[in-house]
C-alpha cells in the first residue's frame, strides 16, 4: 500500500478568486497561477515518497458558467509540471447526487483503488468544510488552510495551517518515520 498526499485545487495549489468572501476557480488559463510555495511544498512531499493526487470540485461546468476545455487545459499545465500523479475531478453539482463530489469521499476511494492507497495513513489538504469533510470520511489526516471564507468552517480539521507549504513542512517534520515507509521504489 502506498500513502498519498489528496489535494484540493483552488486555494491550495492555485489561486482561488474570492468575491465576497467566497471563493471561486480561476475563469481562463492565464488566471491558473500556482501560488507561492507549492512547487517547492509537492516537490518536498514527492521526495518524501507520497503520491500527490488532487480532488477537485468543478461545478461550474455542470452550471454553464465553464467550459470544461478550459479546466482540462488547466490540468493538463499542472500535469505537464510533473508535480501531480494524478487529478481527479467531479463536475456535478449537489443536487446531481454522486458520490464524487466532495464532501463525499469517491474522488479518493477511487484514487485509492487505483493507486493501491492506504487512506488511514494518508493526508487531505483544503481550504474548505467539503476538502476536510471528504478526508475524514475516509480517515485521512486533514489540512485546512484557513483564508477565513465567509462560508461554513470545516468541522475537526487535524491541523490548522495558513499555506500548502506550512502543511508539508508539518507533514515532513511530523510524520518522517511514516513517509520513508513508503518511498517510491
Amino acid at each position: 500500500m502506498k500513502c498519498a498526499i489528496f489535494l484540493d485545487r483552488d486555494g491550495v495549489i492555485n489561486r482561488a478568486v474570492v468575491r465576497n468572501g467566497r471563493p471561486y476557480p480561476p475563469a481562463t488559463l492565464d488566471d491558473f497561477i500556482l501560488l507561492p510555495g507549492v512547487v517547492s511544498a509537492i516537490l518536498a512531499l514527492r521526495n518524501a515518497g507520497f503520491l500527490i493526487i488532487v480532488v477537485t470540485n468543478q461545478p461550474d461546468v455542470a452550471m454553464g458558467l465553464q467550459r470544461r476545455e478550459v479546466v482540462e487545459a488547466m490540468h493538463e499545465k499542472l500535469l505537464s509540471t510533473g508535480l501531480i500523479d494524478e487529478i481527479k475531478v467531479c463536475y456535478h453539482i449537489d443536487a446531481d447526487g454522486c458520490d464524487c463530489r466532495k464532501p463525499k469521499p469517491g474522488m479518493l476511494i477511487d484514487a485509492a483503488r487505483e493507486w493501491q492507497i492506504d487512506l488511514k495513513n494518508s493526508f487531505m489538504v483544503g481550504d474548505r468544510w467539503r476538502d476536510i469533510e471528504a478526508g475524514n470520511s475516509v480517515g485521512c489526516f486533514t489540512y485546512h488552510i484557513d483564508y477565513q471564507y465567509q462560508e461554513k468552517a470545516p468541522e475537526k480539521p487535524d491541523v490548522v495551517v495558513a499555506t500548502l507549504q506550512s502543511a508539508a513542512q508539518h507533514i515532513l517534520q511530523k510524520f518522517d518515520n511514516k513517509a520513508k515507509i513508503y518511498e517510491k521504489n
